[in-house]
């Protein structure tokens, strides 16, 4: 299972629309067995969303979607901004702290992201309370 890969469709609108609704500018998102995106994409975002599909296959599926909603959640309570919320999800931390890692996916263990990253204080919480005071001054 380790060395399965989702489908990707890229050139779609679906991650544009989807955007709308959530605290981030989605350029590509995984929904189950596919990877859909706005453009092409390069090979760091085919890694982030790779892990994404196997963080699925580590929860089957549902599962997936019930802790990254479970964390989204907890990550708003804590730091009370849906953009901090999402990078707060221990799924994204595990995929951006290893998507530029293109051998990451060989040596993975299964299910550690649940235990080894935290919602309260991912690894770079200071650098995005950091962003997010300089986007603040901007406006």
């Amino acid at each position: 299972m380790k060395h399965w890969t989702p489908i990707f469709i890229e050139n779609s609108q679906i991650p544009v629309w989807l955007s709308k609704l959530a605290p981030i500018d989605i350029s590509a998102i995984t929904l189950g067995l596919l990877v859909i995106s706005r453009g092409e994409m390069d090979e760091r975002t085919r890694n982030h969303e790779t892990i994404h599909y196997q963080q699925y296959i580590d929860l089957l599926f549902i599962g997936f979607i019930l802790v990254y909603l479970w964390d989204w959640l907890v990550g708003l309570f804590w730091h009370r901004h849906g953009k901090i919320a999402y990078y707060s999800i221990r799924a994204e931390q595990e995929a951006y702290l290893n998507d530029n890692d293109y051998n990451y996916l060989e040596t993975r263990k299964r299910w550690v992201w649940l235990w080894n990253h935290k919602v309260k204080s991912p690894p770079y919480l200071e650098k995005l309370l950091e962003l997010e005071q300089e986007d603040g001054e901007e406006t």
